[in-house]
């Protein structure tokens, strides 16, 4: 059997090897175009210097289509909602921002918490700034609202500006409540007041792209260690636990070890409460994710999680039987607007900061995601301005910081929504609630809260999975983790994302410092150039040396490129230019000696009118040992002109006496060098230099230097700088290394200048 099919496997074998023979040939071809350094490039392209446009004037000009587009751009809700398809999408939106209004309550009561402030204003802040977003956002999905991340950070500011130590009262040494959280709501809405200021003003000067200094990694640690914070500050309500208010570095530590010394002090129905409340939620959860297909919308667990723990409260009378702690008294209504306190601005201008930069970012790539997934376009800019008009107006009306909700943002999108009419929706049902239903809330446990902030943590802490894919996809990423997570830990929020951006914009600076550079030689019969070193097939160009850097050079790094480059060609350029100059300088001063002791038949000679031309002819040997019986000096006297004119032409044949082959000085084994210049993408002043100072180094030991691969930018600069003069022109710069390889060797072989290049790949 095996034997009768040996024949068909042979004669598949060689249909399929004629296959690709001829799919070879059609593949076999030749590139044939002048050689063409920049300045024919330029006139073969016909470059002209682009034309800069002035941004700012157009900024003032008035006409009716401007005025429209810059209504449309900030105000994003008159563009689509004309438009809107009511009978496609309006249901989807409805649903879904009933499902997200069902979050937001529990969420919200719970975030307040966090934030250290009463429950009901966490319903402010998810009313007030959802609907602002709704008019002036571009992210149709993202769900605008209360987040632990926020939270956590405003909640570490208003404990350490407001402490519970600075309320207590003198006749009982209680915490006097009410003063205290009066204090603490007008630190958070100032500080919202702020954030806002921040966002809007950095929206508006299209300040956009300063989360780009916000790597993934570094976003990804920095909420990790957020929810690792947001953590322990409920482990308070979950065992009953009254501690001390904590900030600043170490606060995170300092408060886990007073959990661990008050641990006997638990209050039993309290910890009961939270248990009971998480595992009911977990169970509820782990049921929507195993029946989300067969579910039109997934079970409000948080919300009737609780409905039923406020019931039970209420009828058991948890409070006063047990001693859990209930949310109290949630007033009805709104509240009237309050002015921030000007006071405090510049004890929160640092933190307000932060807040709005990370809660930009968090809302920036959340919106990148979901815009990306059904094909739409977020401005990065539109969104600050939006997320700034949403806190600034929010903390007129007393509420907290805000960004988006991961969680909220996913159940907003599979629940059907489709643009931000589902958060009107949303924020119209929490306006209901906190003028109507917000009462009924009073006997819920604190500790039920608790549970629901935690166990939304989950797609955080599942991060810490980062740190093994981490490993093995990118260790200097995962360096970046690390730091930014350990930073953050230790040194609390704001601290710690400050300790981050910087460590990663320094890493980014070491890297530029330590880039790969590379000999390169040509892959047999193309016009690819490799490194020697990592391609064994790839061949240095006899008498040319090829080098190239990762990075682009500029002031870091403009000096390790320069001792690299020198290395790499195996010659001590420093050493042989030194050497050179102390042998040229010895031959002066024997020059000066000779001139001196024929200085009285000069003055013979020029006073009967003759011309007198001396030529030194001094071996290195002479020179060594000082013996001047090896110079010759050789005086010629004539008027005619035949003379002359025969004294010049042996002039010209005299031996350069500056060479290194004159001097007895090793000579480099090469006569080029080319710079692949392809990575630079810009130049400043200390790369000007040093490529200066690289074409004047081996122009001395007699190797010619040209330049490759320069995008019109760089040479654009280049030629801002005056980069080019008389010793360094365009024609010493080429559109590609093979260009360069070629010219050099002819060049060297005194052929014709421009060639024509055949090369076959």
């Amino acid at each position: 059997m095996g034997l009768s099919e040996a024949p068909g496997q042979r004669d598949t074998q060689a249909l399929l090897s004629t296959t690709q023979a001829m799919e070879l040939r059609r593949r076999d071809y030749h590139v044939e175009r002048p050689l063409l350094n920049q300045e024919q490039l330029e006139e073969l392209g016909s470059r002209s210097s682009a034309t800069g446009t002035l941004q700012w004037r157009t900024w003032f000009r008035c006409s009716h289509a401007r005025a429209r587009a810059l209504l449309l751009q900030y105000f994003p809700v008159l563009a689509w909602l004309p438009q809107y398809p009511v009978r496609d999408w309006f249901l989807g939106d409805l649903l879904s921002g009933l499902s997200v209004a069902i979050m937001q309550l529990p969420q919200g009561l719970a975030y307040a918490l966090l934030a250290g402030l009463p429950p009901v204003f966490g319903l402010y802040s998810s009313f007030y700034p959802v609907f602002i977003y709704f008019l002036f956002g571009t992210s149709r999905h993202i769900s605008v609202g209360t987040f632990a991340v926020m939270s956590v950070m405003v909640g570490s500011v208003t404990e350490s500006l407001a402490p519970d130590e600075a309320f207590l009262q003198a006749s009982n040494s209680t915490v006097d409540v009410v003063a205290r959280d009066a204090a603490r709501v007008q630190v958070a809405s100032t500080l919202s007041v702020l954030v806002g200021l921040f966002q809007v003003g950095l929206g508006l000067v299209h300040f956009g792209f300063v989360v780009t200094y916000l790597s993934e990694p570094l976003v990804r640690a920095y909420t990790t260690a957020a929810s690792v914070q947001v953590f322990v500050s409920q482990l308070k309500y979950v065992f009953g636990l009254h501690l001390s208010s904590r900030s600043g570095p170490l606060s995170l530590i300092y408060t886990v070890l007073e959990v661990c010394w008050k641990l006997p002090q638990t209050v039993v129905g309290t910890m009961v409460t939270a248990v009971v409340a998480g595992v009911v939620l977990v169970l509820v959860k782990l049921f929507n994710d195993k029946l989300r297909r067969q579910l039109p919308m997934p079970l409000p667990g948080e919300l009737l999680t609780l409905i039923g723990a406020t019931g039970i409260s209420y009828g058991v009378g948890l409070q006063h039987r047990f001693g859990v702690d209930v949310v109290g008294k949630i007033p009805a209504g709104l509240v009237p607007p309050v002015a921030p306190s000007p006071q405090l601005f510049t004890r929160l201008v640092g933190n307000a900061f932060a807040i709005a930069v990370v809660g930009f970012a968090i809302a920036i790539s959340l919106g990148k995601i979901f815009a990306l997934r059904h094909g739409y376009r977020v401005d990065s800019n539109q969104e600050l301005v939006a997320l700034g008009l949403s806190n600034l107006i929010g903390g007129i009306f007393q509420c907290f910081p805000v960004s988006c909700s991961m969680s909220r943002s996913l159940v907003q999108e599979s629940t059907g929504g489709n643009t931000q009419v589902a958060g009107a929706i949303s924020s119209l049902f929490i306006l209901i609630i906190i003028v109507k239903l917000g009462e009924l809330f009073q006997d819920l446990p604190k500790a039920v809260l608790a549970a629901v902030v935690i166990v939304n943590l989950k797609g955080m802490l599942m991060q810490f999975t980062d740190i093994c894919s981490l490993w093995k996809a990118n260790r200097v990423d995962l360096l970046i983790w690390l730091v930014t997570f350990v930073a953050t830990i230790l040194l609390n929020l704001d601290l710690g994302l400050a300790v981050a951006v910087v460590f990663s914009l320094l890493l980014v600076v070491v890297r530029t410092q330590l880039p790969h550079y590379a000999v390169l030689g040509q892959v047999p019969d193309t016009d690819i150039y490799r490194d020697v070193a990592e391609y064994s097939e790839a061949r240095e160009v006899p008498g040319v040396k090829v080098f190239r850097s990762s990075a682009t050079m500029y002031f870091a790094n403009a000096e390790l490129y320069s001792d690299t480059l020198k290395q790499r060609c195996g010659v001590n350029v420093d050493h042989l230019i030194s050497q050179k100059k102390k042998l040229l300088r010895k031959q002066e001063l024997k020059l000066k000696r000779l001139q001196k002791e024929n200085k009285l038949p000069k003055q013979a000679a020029a006073s009967k009118g003759t011309s007198i031309s001396i030529n030194v002819n001094t071996s290195v040997t002479d020179i060594e040992s000082n013996d001047v019986e090896g110079s010759k000096a050789k005086v010629s006297t004539g008027t005619e002109l035949e003379d002359t004119a025969a004294r010049g032409q042996e002039d010209a044949k005299a031996p350069d006496m500056s060479s290194l082959k004159t001097l007895g000085l090793p000579q480099p084994d090469f006569h080029s060098l080319i710079l692949d210049l392809s990575s630079l993408s810009f130049v400043d002043t200390v790369c000007l230099k040093s490529l200066k100072n690289i074409f004047r180094d081996f122009r001395e030991i007699e190797v010619e230097v040209y330049m490759a691969a320069c995008h019109s930018p760089v040479v654009t600069q280049l030629e801002a700088g005056h980069f080019f003069d008389a010793s360094i022109t365009k024609q010493h710069l080429f559109a590609s290394v093979h260009d360069a390889v070629i010219f050099a060797l002819q060049h060297q072989r005194s052929s014709p200048v421009n060639p024509v290049l055949v090369t076959k790949l």
